[in-house]
């Protein structure tokens, strides 16, 4: 009977297998016929709308449609920065736009660098004379600071301005690690490098506060400022200084305090909203007649139908985004391999002037980046132009691959430096004694074994890890110290793992000048002797796969955040403590999973896209991470 069982079981597995391949053929040639029929029609004027039901990256990963299949994962949209800013930069001389619409309703949020490069788009549609209007339930740190260059804000009366400012908790594991007999090997360089005090302490020390501390003030630092001169009336510091305060005056109504601080200009429904769109922008009631309709251009259709300019002397511009890690992955995710083979691909057509390398990553292997580096050195070996565009971060293994630039640009919130190094084996000796279990063997060499996670590492196998920690952290240091023209004694006092602000950066030398991806192109078609009005980028990177997409759109399930996501910011904060749970748990994972030897800056707040668990699904996680 268990024979039977079991065949009937296979034959079960195999008929769902087949299944669902042929529904994936099916989608497959229904997406290849849509694609045929050429870009989606779009109405020939009206208000631009860009509603943003996700987040805001510089490169997007691939879909997972078994995921969305399965209903096992939710699914976060995520938009491209550059395709985002050249649809709002396009609306202000496309004659057919009237206006541009950011619905923010689920946004849910994006770097701070990269959120100013999109302000910078709206204010330009301002100056053509043009309205930017945006509509959001509630508003906090990432979608007001693109709320704030509008012409026009718009809050639902039940909303609120939610404004909190860089900072918060984060978890330390020692005292679980303790409690059940876990014993973690840390091998590291560099004072501030607190990645791995989570598995030695029990809070931060006293560096890593004081180095936390003053990048958290640099960035709202940075942010109030941006507020501050795209939207001179906001009553911005007596908002954060006494939030409990105003409420009361307006009896616990915090919409109608955020119209009295001047943060917010009207309040109403959507309803209200699109009538007021209609009316300002020219645009027209929509073709269907629905109560606050209006002629809307979405923005992905527009961006199909006006694609990125390809004539002209290209300059080429490769994307390192996301974790770096050893081996071959899509896009969103920096892997050596992959990103070295374009880079070397493209260098063999010939056909490039120079190179810009645009940086958004937090480091990861050092193998990986090295790997990178490499393929860049490649471009400077055939007399190209190099120059570095950093986004929201480039940290640690994202400095790394920086240092072949022989110009950096970056943001003054951008997140950099973090030069450092550090490794972290787990042993669990003490957990067997827990358990009444031992482990004995035998050995022919010091290293034979080794790392031994059942008894231990050996003094032997520490003193190596270190070591080689040691050597490339002299490796990081030299690097950087020839790239920067600087002592490698002066790289070393400015390294030793402290990450550190744009505008910090660019006075201690680690950047070279403040600027967009815009400039940084625009300077390396000069430094190749090519006129920045004749040159245009030529984007090296593998994109999306498009059929994924699509399949996991059409299977995405009710339960997905940007179906039912909560869109107002009460919710939303009081989903940030599962949410950091989720974070802080990931980070121990890509810690623990990763090399042994990493160039990553877990420090550094880079955009969270991953919503929290939800379902009470938080206990569960936990254990399934920790293996209990």
């Amino acid at each position: 009977m268990r024979i039977l069982r079991g065949f009937w079981k296979l034959l079960v597995a195999i008929k769902d297998g087949l299944v669902l391949l042929l529904m994936l053929l099916f989608f497959g040639a229904l997406f290849a016929a849509l694609s045929v029929g050429g870009n989606p029609r779009v109405p020939a004027t009206g208000a631009m709308v860009l509603a943003l039901d996700g987040s805001l990256v510089e490169q997007p990963s691939d879909a997972d449609p078994f995921a969305a299949i399965a209903g096992a994962a939710p699914v976060t949209r995520e938009y491209r920065l550059r395709d985002v800013a050249r649809a709002v930069d396009g609306a202000a001389s496309d004659a057919n736009v009237k206006g541009v619409v950011l619905d923010l309703d689920r946004f849910v949020g994006g770097g701070q660098a990269g959120l100013a490069t999109l302000g910078e788009a709206m204010d330009r549609v301002r100056r053509a004379g043009k309205p930017v209007l945006v509509y959001a339930t509630g508003y906090t740190d990432d979608s007001y600071l693109l709320a704030a260059h509008a012409s026009e804000v718009w809050l639902n009366p039940v909303g609120a301005v939610l404004l909190t400012g860089p900072g918060g908790s984060r978890l330390y594991y020692k005292g679980l690690l303790d409690k059940i007999g876990v014993t973690p090997k840390v091998y590291r360089v560099g004072e501030f490098k607190s990645a791995v005090e989570p598995f030695t302490r029990t809070d931060q020390s006293p560096a890593a506060r004081a180095a936390n501390q003053l990048l958290a003030d640099a960035l709202w630092a940075d942010w109030n400022q941006n507020v501050a001169q795209a939207r001179p009336k906001a009553q911005l510091a007596s908002y954060l200084a006494r939030p409990e305060q105003i409420a009361a005056t307006t009896g616990g109504d915090m919409a109608t305090a955020a119209v009295r601080a001047g943060l917010v200009d009207r309040l109403g429904n959507r309803i209200a909203f699109g009538r007021r769109v209609a009316q300002v922008t020219g645009a027209g009631i929509g073709s269907m007649g629905i109560a606050g309709s209006y002629q809307a251009i979405p923005f992905e259709g527009w961006v199909a139908g006006h694609p990125e300019r390809s004539s002209g002397t290209p300059i080429g511009v490769v994307t390192v985004a996301g974790e770096i890690v050893d081996g071959k992955a899509g896009p969103g995710t920096a892997a050596g391999t992959t990103i070295a083979d374009l880079i070397l691909k493209e260098l063999a057509k010939g056909r490039i002037k120079a190179l810009v390398v645009r940086v958004d990553s937090p480091g990861g292997s050092v193998t990986a980046s090295e790997q990178i580096r490499q393929a860049i050195l490649e471009a400077k070996r055939r007399k190209l132009p190099v120059v570095i565009s950093m986004g929201n971060v480039a940290a640690s293994g994202g400095y790394w691959i920086a240092t072949p630039g022989s110009r950096i640009f970056a943001e003054p919130s951008t997140i950099t430096g973090s030069i450092g190094v550090f490794g972290i084996i787990p042993t669990f000796q003490g957990t067997l004694t827990k358990l009444g279990l031992s482990a004995d063997g035998v050995a022919t060499t010091p290293l034979s074994g080794q790392p031994d996670v059942l008894r231990g590492t050996s003094p032997q196998f520490d003193r190596l890890i270190q070591l080689g920690i040691e050597d490339a952290y002299r490796r990081f240091t030299g690097l950087v110290a020839r790239s920067r023209g600087l002592p490698q004694a002066r790289v070393d006092q400015i390294g030793q793992g402290r990450v550190w602000p744009g505008g910090i950066a660019r006075q201690i030398g680690l950047v070279d000048q403040f600027g967009g991806l815009d400039d940084a192109i625009a300077y390396a078609a000069r430094a190749a002797k090519v006129a920045p009005a004749d040159a245009y980028p030529l984007f090296i990177e593998r994109e999306p796969n498009a059929f994924k997409q699509f399949a996991t759109d059409m299977f995405r399930n009710d339960g997905s955040p940007g179906d039912q996501a909560a869109t107002d910011p009460w919710s939303r904060l009081a989903g940030n403590p599962e949410r950091l749970m989720g974070q802080a748990l990931g980070d121990a994972r890509r810690i623990a999973n990763g090399p042994a030897i990493q160039v990553r800056c877990l420090e550094c707040p880079v955009a969270r896209t991953t919503p929290p668990p939800r379902d009470g699904a938080l206990a569960r996680l936990i254990l399934t991470r920790l293996g209990l």
